[in-house]
């Protein structure tokens, strides 16, 4: 299941926002104004309202929720687990899970989650076939896995689209990546190690951007 997930917090309550940590009141008082910088200063974002300010045209995808059952003492308990990724479709991405009693505040939670955990995404022409220096692909191989799941990412020509599930297509694009080649290893009927997987080769790359 895909599909649009509203964030937690409305533009007004953004605007509402009373920041409490240092990033926070930078952001909030116009001090840093796009997310690469505080990449490069090194500063670890705590609150999503951060995310949400520097990125206002962000798109939020519910990948699913899921219905998690644990036995205990006084019975079975019931929980869901929501899956969401978020992206503003120009070279940030984040991921995000969380379990609650009810469907909305689990929801609620991932995508504050996938806020928290947002990181750069290299976008560029890295095809022989293509060579036109727009970024509508990656500039080299990516390779991601988590647990059985692995994703390679290759760049494509432009025009070519995602070659891929439409799933795992929806859940790339939302990084700005709009032509590439893709192969996939294990199960990946498995959402959330699959959505981890591409998030582990996407972080990977960022480690070659921020250092």
């Amino acid at each position: 299941m895909s599909e649009q997930a509203q964030p937690p917090e409305t533009q007004e309550q953004v605007k509402e926002w009373v920041p409490k940590t240092t990033l926070g009141q930078l952001v909030k008082e116009g001090k840093i104004t796009n997310l690469k910088e505080i990449f490069e200063l090194g500063y670890k974002i705590k609150e999503p309202e951060i995310v949400q300010t520097l990125l206002p045209n962000l798109k939020t995808l519910l990948v699913g929720v899921r219905v998690v059952q644990k036995q205990t003492d006084a019975g079975e308990k019931t929980r869901f687990r929501a899956l969401v990724a978020v992206g503003d479709q120009s070279g940030w991405f984040g991921v995000g899970h969380a379990k609650s009693m009810n469907t909305r505040t689990a929801v609620d939670k991932a995508i504050r989650n996938a806020l928290l955990s947002i990181i750069p995404v290299p976008l560029g022409c890295g095809s022989w076939e293509c060579r036109c220096g727009q970024p509508h692909s990656v500039p080299y191989v990516l390779e991601g896995k988590t647990g059985s799941v692995r994703i390679i990412i290759y760049p494509a020509p432009r025009g070519l689209g995602i070659v891929a599930a439409p799933h795992i297509k929806n859940i790339i694009s939302l990084a700005g990546i709009k032509d590439a080649w893709t192969k996939t290893f294990g199960r990946t009927s498995t959402d959330i190690s699959m959505v981890f997987a591409i998030y582990d080769a996407f972080k990977n790359a960022s480690k070659v951007i921020t250092v």
